[in-house]
């Protein structure tokens, strides 16, 4: 015979367990890879550089990106600009100090969405200071290498006053200005190889 009272009990149900998407380890290939910069000259010209040396590691949801990680170290001496003189000048203690400071690193705090972009907030290390910047960011795709691995892509720009990093070198002009502009234009080209 049935308890009257258990009849009435609600019956408990087993929740179900949410699936969890696993994040998946993604290494930066450098060779496919680029970090550029831009900068003014006298005003009136820009001069562009890049960083021949460079690795990174994404730690991607590949359901929702906002969920990800970055983590890209920069060797700054590897600083390539196209003029030697100029490239050993950015390496003196006037600007990077390449031989206290060797290294540079970007980790990324949150990441949002709107539209095709995303917002990458992190702590950007330069010549001993860290700040927080934003890289604008887009996903250009995955697919398939011809040796069987998965490959992302993704593109970031972000501009950074470099005097806010202690790298406050400058020459006045004779009729107003200055030699070089302290604004930088960052620009990352990123193709990443998932772990196997």
């Amino acid at each position: 015979m049935l308890n009257p009272a258990a009849a009435n009990e609600p019956e408990l149900k087993t929740p179900k367990k949410e699936k969890t998407i696993p994040t998946t380890n993604w290494t930066i290939d450098a060779s496919h890879s680029g970090i550029h910069f831009s900068v003014r000259h006298l005003i009136i010209a820009r001069v562009r550089g890049k960083f021949a040396n460079f690795k990174g590691t994404l730690e991607l949801d590949e359901v929702d990106l906002t969920k990800s990680k970055v983590d890209v170290s920069i060797d700054v001496a590897s600083i390539n600009t196209s003029d030697d003189k100029r490239d050993a000048h950015l390496r003196s203690g006037d600007f990077f100090d390449a031989e206290r400071f060797p290294t540079a690193t970007f980790r990324s705090t949150s990441i949002t969405k709107s539209g095709d972009e995303y917002l990458v907030k992190g702590d950007l290390n330069v010549h001993g200071v860290t700040k927080e910047v934003d890289l604008h960011a887009t996903f250009e795709g995955k697919g398939k290498d011809a040796w069987g691995g998965e490959r992302s892509a993704f593109q970031a720009k972000t501009s950074i006053n470099r005097e806010d990093w202690g790298m406050k070198f400058n020459m006045p002009l004779e009729g107003g200005g200055v030699v070089v502009g302290t604004k930088i234009d960052l620009e990352f080209e990123v193709e990443a190889v998932k772990a196997k």
